[in-house]
């Protein structure tokens, strides 16, 4: 199967998008297909899945709708098919219309939607923004293979007494999606995080690199035991996937460049102080990692959103050589 096929059949868009539905028996149709993902499925051409969230909530207004059309060039330049997820109405789109995408960017209602939210969301009737979770389970079963994002949630650093663990992990140790990413924010437990990914089976390769990212630093300081050179490699590494069975993802780990990368001095000055003042704050839960990443785009001047922004970027043109190489 390649990276711009797969999922159920059916005809028929809304709101003017075109595209297909893939069907769920006895309900309404579950998935859409906007007009330009659809045409790409039927032809085979290479599809890279794109979370919403970060439109619709990681980035200021309105330069969050500017980066959304950015992105989206950046992987057709790479010669594959953009499919930004959300969920829009009460319906599941694999790939936005401009309208869509307008809206995810600028209405303020627009809810972020992990996967326990989904069926919620759609049997409601809601809109939202599909966070790491909700975007690898819709692509995956929508038939798509390859994600890129900026980075993923883990576990969190007051784990012991929060139990607080992003339902990322859990998700990606049952889908099989190859998922490009920066590492892990750097403001979790990095390493109780990869021992979290090794549980779960979930392969990680560094891209040129033997050390994990750090999301918004070139490094954390944390070797990996996989590399890869090629978006060919990878590919081979998907196939070796699938001819075993497995269920698990695969995390392409790919590091922000060490010249746009955020000063790790200024990193981790920043983040002491984040810290300090969440605890001070009684921040926990689904609130602390908003609160702490707008504090570290806060006290460093922006520099946190332009190294966050580079990571993506480069996540986005990594992912469109995959998904070409895989679907040779």
């Amino acid at each position: 199967m390649t990276s711009g096929t797969g999922g159920t059949g059916g005809t028929g868009g809304t709101g003017g998008t075109g595209g297909s539905a893939a069907k769920s028996p006895g309900w309404a149709p579950v998935l859409r297909f906007n007009a330009e993902v659809d045409d790409a499925r039927r032809q085979g051409m290479p599809v890279v899945a794109l979370e919403s969230t970060i439109i619709a909530h990681g980035l200021p207004r309105p330069r969050n709708l500017d980066v959304a059309h950015e992105l989206e060039s950046l992987v057709r330049s790479g010669g594959a098919c953009p499919a930004t997820i959300a969920v829009v109405d009460g319906e599941a789109w694999i790939g936005l219309g401009e309208e869509q995408l307008e809206r995810v960017a600028t209405d303020v209602a627009v809810r972020k939607l992990s996967r326990r939210d989904l069926p919620v969301a759609l049997a409601l009737g809601e809109s939202g923004a599909t966070t790491v979770s909700a975007t690898a389970w819709l692509a995956a079963a929508a038939g798509l293979r390859v994600f890129a994002t900026g980075g993923l949630g883990g576990v969190h650093r007051d784990f012991a007494e929060s139990f607080d663990e992003s339902a990322d992990l859990e998700v990606l140790g049952s889908t099989r999606v190859t998922v490009v990413s920066a590492g892990v924010k750097s403001i979790l437990d990095v390493p109780a995080t990869l021992e979290r990914l090794e549980t779960l089976g979930i392969s990680v390769v560094g891209y040129r690199t033997r050390s994990f990212p750090g999301f918004y630093l070139h490094s954390s300081g944390l070797p990996l035991d996989w590399s890869v050179e090629t978006a060919e490699e990878v590919a081979e590494i998907m196939r070796a996937q699938d001819g075993l069975g497995l269920p698990s993802a695969l995390l392409v780990a790919n590091p922000v460049p060490e010249a746009e990368q955020l000063s790790p001095e200024v990193h981790d000055r920043a983040l002491t102080r984040a810290l300090a003042a969440a605890e001070a704050e009684g921040i926990k839960g689904q609130r602390l990692t908003p609160y702490l990443l707008a504090a570290l785009v806060e006290a460093t001047g922006g520099a946190a959103l332009e190294a966050n922004l580079a990571a993506v970027r480069g996540n986005v043109r990594l992912a469109a050589e995959i998904a070409v190489a895989f679907g040779r």
